[in-house]
């Protein structure tokens, strides 16, 4: 960061003294608001095009302006221009720039329009790209785990509530749990890009403008759907970067629920994984150990995102109409989400199709728990016994298995049938872990036909984006 020569303020006119020092550097944004540049000259380029259209710039004009941003735009990528914080912002820093380039055209740029809806238009152009690529990674990250889940099909593991071994799953069929919330995450942020693609650009402050502007010329030019309909809304709101960064706290939370299942299966405790070295580190004392910190540290990062939900919340909860400064606050909040996001995003697609699962050690404790005690009660009425009566003989038997230390299916015949006559032979077919995962052979269920097919129609979705 740089500073020129003081400059004079271009709503200086009715000030007697300068910016007190502190207070320029205080209320300055260009430190994090210059990564808007790209979009703020996209933005003056169609502006001063509909300009020229209705009349208000002749197109020599219009030609020196294109001339001079999109050299401004080659200066700002090469590294070379040199940002003022007496400028206070991308917008006034750029417009200086180009009419130190071209003169006093460059100072007819801002007719017709307020850094009010020039910075709204800005941010919503700026969040529509980083949405399309968040939304970009989360489809590779989504296809990662279907390739995965395809390949693990049938792969026994035991399920779990309360972490508690519940009932016997399959390895695919808990990775397509998390391709579901991936999946209504995706529809969230594409319902917030529908929401949030309309351009305020033409309200102005926030009355919009005398001149005779062609709103819908400007968002056809930006790809927006249309002009926002009111010009005190337009300039003065932005539940879009809310909604934004509230998806961006429920794909966090998801992503913190994979992490915490991979951290803990990649302990010695539940062994069901291994992880990549590349995503792994070191301990600096302990030669033996293999940290999974990517896992750990998306777990982490859903703290800061939330914390900015919250504070985009409480930033606009008690503003009154129309704009105030108030929202230059909305911009650090924001960026920090969305580069959260996109890290985050980047390093689960690149992680989740190289996880290795230790299917042994899954089949293994899938055995311990008694996992298939569903399976017997569900045997039991299918026999005729009344689900109530038919819970409680499958209890004394699971207690008689803990006294014994036997698994259900290592009893012998003898041993079940103490507990109720109606049992028989064909009892173990569905004692059998594999026998108890197929038997659940619905949408939506264990069985590994199910599985595949569930991945396939998931699969059939992502590739129709």
């Amino acid at each position: 960061m740089t500073d020129k020569e003081p400059a004079i303020k271009p709503w200086g006119g009715r000030f007697t003294e300068p910016t007190d020092a502190f207070v320029e550097r205080f209320t300055a944004s260009v430190e994090f608001d210059q990564r808007l540049y790209h979009h703020d000259i996209n933005g003056s380029l169609a502006h001063a095009k509909m300009l020229a259209s209705v009349g208000v710039l002749t197109d020599a004009e219009y030609q020196q302006i294109e001339t001079g941003l999109e050299a401004i735009r080659s200066e700002v990528e090469a590294g070379e221009f040199q940002w003022s914080v007496t400028l206070e912002d991308v917008h006034m820093n750029i417009e200086a720039r180009l009419t130190d380039k071209i003169g006093i055209t460059g100072k007819k740029l801002h007719t017709g329009r307020s850094r009010n809806d020039q910075v709204a238009t800005d941010i919503r152009l700026y969040l529509r790209d980083e949405i399309d690529h968040i939304a970009s990674e989360l489809s590779r990250l989504q296809q990662g785990l279907l390739t995965l889940a395809s390949r693990e099909a049938d792969t026994i593991m035991p399920g779990f509530t309360h972490l508690q071994t519940a009932q016997p799953v399959t390895f695919g069929h808990h990775l397509l749990a998390w391709n579901e919330m991936l999946e209504r995450d995706y529809s969230r942020l594409m319902d917030c890009r529908a929401r949030m693609n309309q351009c305020p650009l033409g309200a102005a402050a926030l009355a919009g403008t005398s001149y005779p502007i062609d709103r819908a010329m400007t968002a056809e030019l930006l790809g927006f759907d249309a002009p926002t309909e009111n010009s005190l809304d337009s300039v003065s709101d932005r539940d879009f970067a809310i909604e934004f960064t509230s998806f961006a706290s429920l794909v966090m939370t998801h992503l913190s629920r994979f992490s915490e299942e991979l951290v803990l299966w990649t302990s010695a405790q539940f062994n069901f994984i291994e992880l990549p070295d590349r995503f792994c580190t070191g301990s600096s004392i302990m030669p033996q150990k293999k940290n999974p910190d990517v896992p750990e540290l998306v777990r982490g990062k859903v703290g800061r995102v939330n914390g900015h939900l919250i504070s985009l919340l409480t930033l606009m909860k008690s503003q009154p109409l129309a704009y105030n400064k108030d929202n230059q606050e909305d911009k650090e909040p924001l960026f920090d989400t969305i580069d959260t996001v996109k890290d985050c995003l980047k390093a689960y697609a690149d992680m989740i199709p190289a996880i290795r699962p230790n299917k042994a050690a899954m089949e293994q404790a899938a055995r311990r728990g008694f996992s298939t005690a569903t399976d017997l009660a569900d045997y039991l009425v299918g026999k005729g016994v009344a689900f109530r009566d038919a819970h409680e003989i499958v209890g004394q038997s699971v207690a008689y298995g803990l006294e014994q230390e036997k698994d259900l299916s290592e009893m012998t015949l003898e041993e079940l049938q103490q507990f109720s006559d109606v049992i028989s032979a064909d009892v173990f077919e569905v004692l059998t872990l594999a026998g108890s995962v197929a038997a659940r052979d619905h949408i939506g269920g264990t069985a590994p036909k199910q599985v595949i097919a569930a991945t396939k129609r998931a699969a059939d979705k992502i590739s129709k984006r």
